[in-house]
């Protein structure tokens, strides 16, 4: 039996907790003041329907009530196109293991569902941004280096 699940409300505390792991190996010493404010919104998406959002999640196997592992993802529309006539596209976002609970497969067990999501739901393909650290993993799951240029607008 695997040991990942979908996340729900209750786990929100601890998938921001995550979150903020992941960023910190980005970008050390950044702010957490923005949790408070994210929890709420993210309650309602972890209790909602099935819609375009998913959080699959491991539970710690030594801290009773915190994860271990999260990956969350989003279900994406743009207009169809090659590779994707439908349209659907998947977004991997937040992939973060505890520290402590790092080399045991969780974030690829997390990977494996959530990739089953996107496929379920029609997703013509999967997009993400990784770390050099976490790239050897994607790489090994068929993940492959994206030429299109990227730009963002902070608004």
């Amino acid at each position: 039996m695997s040991p990942v699940r979908r996340a729900a409300a209750d786990d929100a505390e601890e998938v921001l907790r995550l979150r903020q792991v992941m960023i910190d190996a980005m970008s050390p010493d950044s702010p957490t003041d923005w949790q408070a404010a994210s929890l709420p919104a993210l309650r309602d998406r972890l209790a909602g329907p099935d819609g375009g959002f998913a959080a699959f999640v491991v539970d710690h196997p030594e801290r009773p009530g915190a994860l271990a592992a999260l990956v969350v993802g989003t279900l994406e529309y743009r207009i169809g196109g090659p590779g994707r006539p439908g349209g659907l596209l998947g977004y991997v976002f937040s992939v973060a293991t505890d520290p402590d609970a790092r080399r045991r497969g969780y974030a690829r067990a997390c990977m494996d569902e959530l990739l089953a999501w996107f496929r379920e739901r029609g997703a013509g393909h999967v997009m993400l941004t990784a770390s050099p650290d976490a790239e050897p993993l994607y790489a090994s799951m068929g993940f492959t280096r994206d030429a299109t240029p990227s730009m963002r607008l902070y608004l």
